[in-house]
């Protein structure tokens, strides 16, 4: 279909679910674009021009033509951007001609795909602008929309960011209520360490949980909601023994400080859960 891959993701399986979910497959009557298919002759052909109408970074577009080439195989698609490219308003994206039903069929999920992807690497990529500091790593967090972890995590790389943790499974995250249960951050990072989980991020919001997680074994600091006097502080302190995170309070305004502040890493949930959808269209015409 195409060679767009993506480690623990199943392209395939996603357009099937995602066109069965808008085609009503399961449901009584459901399993047919009833308006393509009684409106539009089954040999009809059109082409079509996706472009974007905003300044956009660009993410998505392999996805989009694979929900095309599902229904249509034979269609010719040329894609005319490259992933992560920022493009200006009006720039086309993507040509494609073939079946015309299935370009109808399949353009609702092309395009939210698409809008949406385009969307997250274009926020990205105005705080990778607004922390205008490259010795500081942006990274996004574990808000994301389910089913979707993988795609959004993919557009924020395409927007200049990095990811933080994939999921539940790739290192430790020691939290305020880890710590509720445990009793203190000490003993937390203590018994994650003791069942031999490699990473242990721990996260602290005072100076003096600072050397306790540290004496446990933790391998990095989230500094949770710290201002820059307080995260130079805390930078101060740990000294370059793990790196270090600023978490918490961050937005387009206040990055910049918090990345001045000799942290390691900025982290922001609002990349993958607040990005608006790019404004993207997909026009056709007939053959």
């Amino acid at each position: 279909m195409t060679s767009f891959t993506l480690p623990g993701f199943d392209l395939d399986k996603f357009i099937r679910e995602t066109l069965a979910e808008d085609l009503g497959e399961g449901l009584p009557g459901g399993g047919i674009d009833v308006t393509a298919s009684s409106v539009i002759p089954a040999d009809a052909r059109f082409q079509g021009v996706m472009d974007s109408r905003d300044a956009i970074v660009v993410a998505g577009l392999p996805v989009a033509m694979a929900f095309f080439r599902h229904l249509d195989p034979g269609m010719t698609i040329e894609l005319l951007v490259e992933e992560g490219a920022e493009v200006e308003p009006g720039t086309d994206l993507m040509h494609l001609s073939g079946n015309a039903r299935a370009m109808l069929t399949a353009e609702r999920s092309a395009l939210n795909t698409v809008q949406h992807l385009s969307g997250i690497a274009t926020l990205t990529r105005e705080y990778v602008r607004a922390k205008d500091n490259p010795d500081c790593e942006l990274l996004d967090t574990r808000k994301t929309i389910p089913g979707l972890r993988m795609l959004e995590k993919y557009a924020v790389r395409m927007g200049g960011g990095s990811n933080h943790r994939m999921g539940l499974w790739d290192a430790a995250m020691i939290k305020d209520n880890h710590v509720l249960v445990a009793g203190s951050v000490g003993e937390a990072v203590r018994r994650a360490i003791a069942t031999g989980v490699k990473d242990v991020i721990c996260e602290v919001d005072r100076i003096d949980q600072i050397e306790p997680a540290l004496g446990a074994g933790a391998t990095r600091l989230l500094l949770d909601n710290m201002g820059p006097d307080m995260l130079r502080e805390a930078v101060t302190l740990v000294a370059g023994r793990v790196p270090t995170e600023a978490s918490g309070g961050v937005n387009l305004q206040t990055i910049k400080a918090k990345a001045a502040t000799g942290v390691d890493y900025v982290s922001v949930g609002r990349l993958t859960q607040s990005a608006p959808a790019a404004d993207i269209g997909l026009d056709f015409t007939a053959l």
